[in-house]
């Protein structure tokens, strides 16, 4: 299982101040949902997580160990736009995380590290509902059916941390709450720790363990790009979401919601 640790971590572009004293403490398994206004620094902070953006200043430590530059295996991500690759079946989108981890020069395997990755990929393709689909193409799918399938791409290579990004904003409420109760098993029967962006407050209570709200301190009309997004309320959720090694205790001075 998996601690993450920002430690004063500021972001800037340009002089513009996006993220400013982010100290936050995620605990191994859990569920950390990333809500508050559209431009607060929300997807700026999923981006540092991945390593796509490196901190102005602080250390984000994964396991007591410096967040890699680069992004790496351990760190699955799925988006709100399907990050699937059309030109390939479902059971092929779905292999290729196995490829890019395990050959990293020529991103293929053969033989018997293939027969392996296929059979991996085919048991979790059943995870999530989609060996009927197997040999379809992404422009043959539902959008549930897509996210389901980014989903397993991203879940192929057992990341430690997943990251979501407004991942199921585009879809259909009934949909919506099928793929809810899957992210929710998914999770609840792995050792992840995931982070997740989302506008929806229900979906950030109904999925998380815990609910950050990022907000902007109000600008200066001198300086108006001096502050930067911050945690200004930090929640636990309750009743916990137990896992088999989860508790469910809330952290020491936490405040929690129903």
């Amino acid at each position: 299982m998996t601690t993450i640790s920002f430690q004063n971590v500021w972001k800037e572009y340009d002089g513009k101040v996006v993220l400013e004293k982010l100290s936050i403490e995620i605990a191994p398994h859990a569920f950390v949902a990333v809500v508050g206004p559209s431009g607060c620094g929300k997807t700026t902070f999923l981006r540092t997580l991945l390593s796509e953006e490196a901190p102005t200043r602080g250390r984000i430590l994964v396991d007591g160990a410096l967040l890699p530059r680069e992004p790496t295996v351990e760190r699955g991500v799925v988006f709100q736009r399907y990050s699937v690759f059309p030109h390939l079946t479902v059971l092929q989108n779905v292999i290729l995380g196995k490829e890019f981890a395990g050959s990293k020069f020529l991103g293929a395997l053969y033989g018997k590290a293939r027969r392996k990755a296929t059979d991996e990929a085919a048991a979790l393709l059943d995870e999530v509902g989609l060996t009927a689909a197997s040999a379809k193409y992404p422009a043959q799918l539902s959008g549930g059916m897509q996210q389901r399938l980014a989903l397993a791409q991203a879940l192929i290579t057992r990341p430690k941390i997943l990251l979501l990004d407004e991942p199921f904003g585009a879809l259909d409420p009934g949909i919506k709450a099928d793929i809810h109760e899957l992210m929710l098993r998914l999770w609840k029967e792995t050792q992840m720790t995931v982070v997740m962006v989302t506008h929806d407050l229900s979906e950030a209570f109904r999925l998380g363990t815990r609910v950050l709200t990022f907000e902007r301190k109000p600008n200066s009309e001198l300086e108006p790009d001096r502050f930067g997004a911050t945690v200004t309320r930090d929640l636990d959720v309750w009743p916990p979401k137990l896992a088999p090694w989860n508790t469910g205790a809330p952290r020491k001075g936490a405040r929690t919601s129903s």
